[in-house]
């Protein structure tokens, strides 16, 4: 009989392992390229189609139940994120980087996206359901210091590294490559970690008797009733119009950050960038979230909706005030950046919450992974422009267009439908 293992042994290393290979795809990957030369237009371009595997991960994730165990998936999955993360590093410093480094990052990319399906999973097959409730908190915390280690302590490493090899264009490329190397190590430690350590539950077994034909079927049946639902017209303007603003500020605003004076950027350090975007502007971003989620378990969803939309927009002016002064003051670039950041935690709040909202019924999960495929869309579809955008227009009006734009959350906020009390306690749950 296999010794029963804590929960405590195994669930922050495996959200730290699904939250860092998502900001590393996501942040890092931006702030290497912008550094190694490529213009904006390339970068968002290129990174903004490594979001594809998250968007399609509902096409492929029924496909995890049917074959091995989420076990063996997060498992396998870890070894090709050691792998991809390796792939980068050793070819960060060769002729064809660029298509080498793309090629290994859409790899990662595949792999998280896959192992987020297996370790939700395994959540919750290894726990009760007294426990899943107790560590929520618990993996939501190591997966955004995940964020905060990606974002911040990785770039920061990096430059640290260029400081000390003389800034110049082969050493940029290696101190990236060391960055990545050192990375790899860590998730190595991780995968030989989880592979001895992750409980083996018994419940965590493949699908008997159901085949791809079964599951294409299921699937198509489950697209169906999705497109059946009350308000689906509206809801679905919301899901990919509410975040617009955000969809184009995600791309430019680290690049913003690290530009030089002369094109229109602050010109912060990858030391300052860490800290500024990695750490600060994390920390809002969680306190955000944090203080949404309280109020919508207060008072429901309706109350705060239009609070939750000028929280997500209004603090977006932030940048048009820094493309404006240019400071070089780390205090208030970190202030700005903690407001925004804080607005948008507490914004965004609404949107996944509208996510469950929208996603309840007889197929709430598979619903629910269409919801998020929909949300990357969001997301996707501006960073494909973003970069084009900007060079033609410059920060300061790329900022303001922002602004402007932000009118469009409103709207599609105006016309969705959203129960009054959904999200809201009852009474007695308070007493």
């Amino acid at each position: 009989m296999e010794k029963k293992r804590s929960p405590w042994s195994w669930i922050p290393t495996l959200y730290f392992a699904e939250g860092l290979p998502n900001v590393i795809v996501t942040v890092v990957a931006l702030v290497m390229y912008k550094q190694m030369g490529l213009d904006n237009t390339e970068t968002t371009f290129y990174t903004s189609w490594l979001n594809l595997p998250w968007m399609l991960k509902p096409i492929w994730s029924p496909f995890v139940d049917i074959i091995k165990t989420k076990r063996w998936w997060v498992i396998a999955m870890q070894l090709l994120l050691g792998a991809s993360l390796a792939g980068v590093a050793f070819t960060i410093q060769t002729s064809f980087w660029l298509q080498a480094t793309l090629f290994c990052f859409f790899l990662m990319a595949f792999s998280s996206a896959t192992h987020d399906i297996a370790a939700d999973g395994f959540y919750m097959l290894g726990l009760s359901e007294h426990d899943q409730s107790l560590f929520v908190g618990i993996r939501s915390t190591f997966y955004r210091l995940a964020m905060i280690f990606g974002q911040g302590v990785l770039v920061m490493i990096a430059g640290n590294l260029q400081v000390i090899f003389r800034n110049s264009a082969s050493n940029i490329k290696l101190s990236w490559a060391l960055t990545f190397y050192g990375i790899t190590g860590l998730f190595i430690a991780m995968w030989l970690w989880h592979r001895f350590i992750l409980p083996r539950p018994s419940q965590d077994s493949p699908r008997k008797g159901v085949s791809a034909s079964d599951i294409m079927a299921e699937f198509g049946h489950t697209l169906v009733t999705f497109v059946q639902k009350p308000y689906f017209l509206t809801a679905v303007l919301f899901m990919l119009f509410y975040r617009m603003p955000e969809g184009f500020l995600s791309k430019i605003t680290p690049l913003f950050l690290i530009d030089n004076n002369s094109a229109g950027g602050l010109g912060l350090s990858p030391q300052e960038f860490g800290l500024v975007s990695g750490t600060v502007g994390v920390i809002g971003l969680v306190l955000g979230g944090i203080l949404g989620g309280i109020v919508v378990a207060k008072d429901g969803l309706h109350k705060w909706i239009w609070p939750m939309v000028c929280a997500i927009t209004l603090p977006d002016i932030v940048y048009v005030y820094l493309s404006y002064s240019l400071t070089g003051n780390i205090v208030i670039i970190s202030t700005c950046l903690f407001i925004e950041q804080l607005g948008y935690g507490f914004g965004f709040t609404a949107y996944m919450m509208f996510l469950i909202y929208f996603a309840q019924g007889e197929y709430k999960t598979s619903h629910y992974a269409l919801c998020t495929a929909l949300m990357t869309l969001s997301l996707f579809l501006p960073g494909l422009v973003a970069g084009w955008l900007q060079e033609y227009i410059g920060y300061r009006d790329y900022f303001t267009a922002v602004m402007l734009l932000c009118s469009v959350t409103f709207v599609v906020t105006k016309m969705v439908h959203i129960d009054s009390e959904f999200g809201k306690k009852e009474e007695n749950e308070w007493e």
